[in-house]
Formats: C-alpha cells, structure tokens, sequence
C-alpha cells in the first residue's frame, strides 16, 4: 500500500545524518549513481549533486514522497494543458511555447512564432529601415528572461543592440537612450495586460524621447509584446507590429513566447530556435523519464531536504561564467514568486516552501560571500554552474583559473581543514551540487532554464502548494495606487515618508 504525503515526509525525518566524507567512504560509485546527463545533440549538460547528503535510501524515500503528492498525475495535467494553477483557474503551458504539451496550444504557438519570425527577419532585412537599437522595457518576467538571454547569448557581434529596462527610475532609462541613436532605435513595450504602470510609463517617456529627437512618426517604432493586443492597438500601435502571446503562459515562464522577441532581435532566429530546441529536449526528459533520474525531479528533492529536513533557509547559485551573471536575479523570481507560499492548494499552513534564493559570480563571489559560507554559522546548499568550453578568445590560462576556482570551492566546503586555531578552522561537510556545460550556447542555455522551470515545478508539487500564482506581489501596487490616488491615512512612519518627500 503506497504511503500518504504525511507518512511520507516522516519516514524522511527518521533518515541518520552521516557527513558528506563519510558518505563518500562508503560508497565508492557515489559519483557514478549521483552524476546525471541530458544529451542535446552535439552537446549536453552534467548535473552532479554527489556532493549532496542524498543517498540512495534518501531518494528511494523522496520517490515514495513524490508517489505520494501524485507528482506522474500532476506533471500529466501540466502537459496535457489542465488547470494546474486552482487559485486562478489556469493552466501553464509555457512548454507549449517550444513544441511539448497539448497539440492545440503547440499548434497555436507554432502561429504566433511563425508571425514573430516573420517581424524579426522584415527588421533584419530593413523593411522597418536602419534599426541598429531597440530599448524593450517590460518589468519582472518581462524584463528578466530577454535581460538574461540577451546577456548570456547576444556578446558576440548581436544583429541588433538590446537594452532591457525595467526600473521606474527615470535614471535607467536615462542610460539606455545615451546608448541609443533615436533615429535607428525601435521600442518593445512588453505587458501581459497593457496596463503595467511601471512598463506603460516607461513606455511613454520612451515615445517622448523619440518625438524629442526628431522621429515624426514615435508609435510606428513601437512593437507590442501583449496577451491583449486589443489594448494595444487602444494605445496606438500598429496591429502588424503586435505580437501576442497566450493568457495560459505566466510572466516569469514568457521568454519563450513573443516577450522573447529581443532575444531573436539579438541574436537571430536561428539561435532563437535553437533556444526552444534545447528547452523542448529538458521537457521531454521531464514529461518521459521517472523517479531519481528525472534529473528536475532529483534537483527538487535535493532542495526539499536542505529546506525541510536540515532547515536551510537560504540557497545559492554562482555562476562561474560571466554570461551568466544575471541568472541568479533570474532565478529569483523563478523560485521566490513561484515557490514562497505559505498555504497548501487547499488553504491550510504549508511550512516553508522557498528558501531564499540568492547568488553572484565566481570568481568575484569568492572575495565577498564565500567567507560566510565556509565559517559562518549558516549551512547554505549551493549550485555551482559552469562551462567546459570558454566563452572568450584569450589565453586559456583565463579559463582553466575559473574552472579550477569553481570545482576547488565545492571541494573545500566539503572537505572543510581542522586546525587548532579555531580562526583558521573549516568546519567542511558543507553541500554543493554543480552543472557542468559542455559548453554555452543557446541550446544548453534553454536547456539550463527549463530544468529550473520544471525544479520549481516538482518541488511545488511535493509541498502541495501553487506555484503559479502570485498573489503576494499585488498588495504593495495596490497601496501605491491609493497613495496616488490621495486620501487614505497609513501608518505614522509611512505618513512621515509622505510628508518629507513631498508626497503627501
């Protein structure tokens, strides 16, 4: 008889607590049954968490876990474009976007791609004239997936300069027009509704920008970026330069859709599908493959025993790659606005769900953070992400540096170095699992995203939380607009604020 999600978890608390070097004595094939692989044609990615405290009774009890919360049924209705978010009644078909879920929804992306790829080759060519920049403001999902693409993919000689914004500060935007000939510069203007005030006015303070420098005609440089092109063509763009998207697909899951629209502006179509072909590849491993070597499915229970079992707080990710700089920010949102719930899908106490996602850059995290994680009081999992083959042309001496920064930092914290001088201890047994590409490039990169997609997606599961919608952003919009509206009394230090800046 299969065991309840409570029974479950409690067989997880009764597992002992040996060091990861006592682990390794015992087992001299830990490498070989905690190391993972996804082939993507010429390439692929390993995934090792041997240096984890998973075993293989922790996974055969985390399986049980995942029997338990129905995770084969739940991934099914994922695919299979079923409500999966109850709270608004929706499903989440973002794997649709890249060719892996229901065939309507597939059919339909394959239409608002194929119209995609159509603007983005006519820009290419010339038909919209010389466009050398293009400003695409957006916010949150919006902003931080092209950001991250773009950055990761688009260094090398992009067909277009990209510059993604997404602060209401004006200084932001600021910087992207020093950057930009307004002559030679389109706008994307990317929202779901169209009505995003941060984006919308950004957006308009871009149009003034155009107008102020001579472009006659501001709207007809606007592509719209919308899962309501009504409302953009309400605000004056044209509908042959509207790109929808789905309601189905969420903010933070859209880079796939026409949000990613600068990543192809960037760098061309080709890599751009190549992105989605590594993404669909991390999708079908997902949807086919069971148990502990479903390889989002073994990084979710990685992650559920540091949150629940050990009391980790907190998780990091450092990229030893300098293209991926902006994926610990990505990975923020992923996590935090998916996962940090605090009740059940049925409305009741959850215990913690998300830890805190943070994270930086090797090797410049090494000299700011890493002495917390070696001596402070903290134990914090970490993620180690890198590449086999370098993203520049120097000396190689720069890459072998930061390879062997990376792999020596995940042994030492585990390793640790006893010492009589108790300033100069390394207490050591601390986790560390690492991605290894064989190199980056736009199929690993969508591969690497989806498998975070789908990570959140298992863990979310295995809590019985929603991880799809977000609720919690909404109250701080929400008492903005009664400050802008006027009015309301709010707490004394809030009233005070008001007052000083003017605002009240």
């Amino acid at each position: 008889m299969s065991m309840t999600r409570d029974e479950a978890w409690n067989a997880l608390a009764l597992h002992p607590d040996p060091t990861l070097e006592e682990l390794f004595a015992a087992d001299p094939d830990r490498v070989d049954k905690l190391t993972g692989r996804i082939e993507l044609g010429e390439v692929g990615i390993r995934f090792d968490w041997s240096k984890t405290h998973l075993t293989d009774e922790l996974l055969a009890e985390f399986e049980a876990l995942a029997e338990a919360s129905d995770f084969g049924e739940m991934r099914d209705r994922l695919f299979g474009g079923e409500v999966v978010n109850p709270t608004e009644n929706r499903a989440a078909e973002h794997s649709a976007l890249r060719g892996v879920g229901q065939d309507a929804s597939v059919e339909e992306a394959e239409a608002l791609r194929e119209r995609m790829k159509l603007l983005v080759g006519a820009i290419h060519e010339g038909a919209l004239g010389e466009v050398k920049h293009l400003i695409h403001v957006g916010i949150g999902g919006s902003a931080l997936g092209p950001a991250l693409a773009v950055d990761a993919l688009g260094r090398d000689d992009p067909k277009v300069d990209v510059h993604v914004v997404s602060n209401i500060d004006g200084v932001a935007l600021e910087e992207a027009f020093a950057a930009c000939d307004p002559a030679t510069t389109l706008i994307a203007v990317a929202s779901k509704t169209f009505t995003t005030i941060e984006t919308m006015t950004n957006a308009h303070s871009a149009l003034k920008w155009l107008a102020d420098n001579g472009v006659s005609d501001p709207t007809g440089r606007v592509i719209a970026l919308t899962a309501y092109p009504e409302k953009a063509v309400e605000w004056g763009v044209d509908e042959t330069r509207i790109l929808p998207f789905a309601e189905s697909v969420g903010g933070r899951y859209s880079l796939w859709s026409s949000i990613g629209f600068p990543i192809a502006i960037a760098i061309g179509w080709d890599d751009f599908q190549a992105m989605l072909d590594g993404a669909a590849a991390m999708d079908r491993h997902f949807r086919d493959t069971d148990g502990r070597a479903n390889l989002p499915l073994r990084a979710a229970f990685s992650d559920l025993f540091y949150l629940r079992l050990r009391g980790c707080q907190t998780r990091a990710v450092f990229a030893y790659d300098e293209r991926l700089r902006l994926l610990p920010d990505y990975l923020q949102q992923l996590e935090m606005e998916s996962n940090g719930k605090r009740v059940t899908v049925h409305g009741e106490p959850s215990g913690p769900t998300a830890p805190i996602t943070w994270g930086g850059v090797g090797t410049d995290a090494q000299h700011a953070v890493f002495q917390l994680l070696h001596q402070g009081t903290h134990m914090v999992p970490i993620d180690f992400i890198a590449s086999i083959e370098p993203g520049d042309m120097l000396d190689s001496a720069h890459h072998h540096i930061l390879l062997m920064n990376c792999f020596a930092q995940g042994a030492a914290l585990m390793a640790g170095k006893q010492s009589d001088d108790p300033h100069r201890n390394y207490p050591g047994n601390r986790p560390s699992a690492t991605i290894l590409c064989d190199d980056l490039d736009a199929t690993t990169f969508g591969a690497l995203i989806a498998f975070h997609e789908h990570r959140v997606f298992a863990a979310a599961v295995m809590l019985d939380i929603n991880p799809f919608d977000q609720f919690g952003v909404e109250l701080g919009k929400e008492i903005a607009r009664k400050i802008e509206k006027g009015g309301e009394r709010f707490d004394a230090s809030t009233e005070a604020l008001l007052k000083v800046s003017g605002l009240g």
